[in-house]
């Protein structure tokens, strides 16, 4: 009797589930300094023309910011550490000054881990995934341009346990977003 296979591609709706179904805690580590998505293209618009033009950066204002608000009323918690490289990109300070702040605005936890001087931190992978009550683990796939290529849940316990580990790391390495953030202005620009 065989058991189940180490990993297996992901449809979209499956992976709206497993935010649905966990119980406690959702990880997120980001890695790639540009992520190509769709939605967010008019808001990254407005984030460079309101740059441009000296007025506010616009908050965000999505799904995922609902879907935190409700589970965090709920018990749940999520959280994440972005791997960024400096200086930051413009999709990096978008995503800070206009998603992040949103984010834990609706209550997630979001930490920055710097990438100073082209030195990757030390014990943490160059891979995105999400990790659900630190046992389902979902690696996701990108194209050099960003866009997500695919999804897989891997089952493999000795991956599983390394992204626990990683995770751990990439906690321990981080600074809250707030604190990060006091080195930049309201575009993540540096002061």
């Amino acid at each position: 009797m065989s058991g189940p296979p180490p990993e297996a591609q992901v449809t979209w709706p499956e992976a709206e589930r497993m935010f649905d179904e966990f119980e406690h805690t959702a990880f997120r580590l980001e890695t790639l300094q540009n992520y190509a998505v769709e939605y967010e293209d008019e808001l990254f618009a407005r984030f460079l023309t309101a740059e441009r033009e000296g007025l506010p950066a616009p908050l965000s204002d999505d799904d995922w910011q609902q879907e935190v608000r409700d589970g965090t009323a709920a018990g749940r918690s999520y959280s994440r550490v972005h791997v960024v490289i400096e200086p930051l990109t413009d999709y990096v300070r978008f995503e800070c000054a206009s998603g992040y702040r949103s984010n834990i605005a609706a209550g997630e936890d979001v930490r920055i881990l710097p990438a100073r001087d082209g030195r990757w931190p030390a014990g943490i992978p160059r891979m995105d995934y999400w990790l659900f009550d630190s046992r389902r683990l979902l690696v996701m796939d990108y194209a050099e341009s960003g866009a997500l290529t695919s999804m897989r849940l891997v089952t493999d316990s000795k991956a599983v346990e390394s992204a626990n580990a990683w995770r751990d790391r990439a906690l321990d390495l981080s600074l809250p977003f707030a604190e990060y953030a006091k080195r930049f202005d309201e575009y993540m620009r540096p002061l």
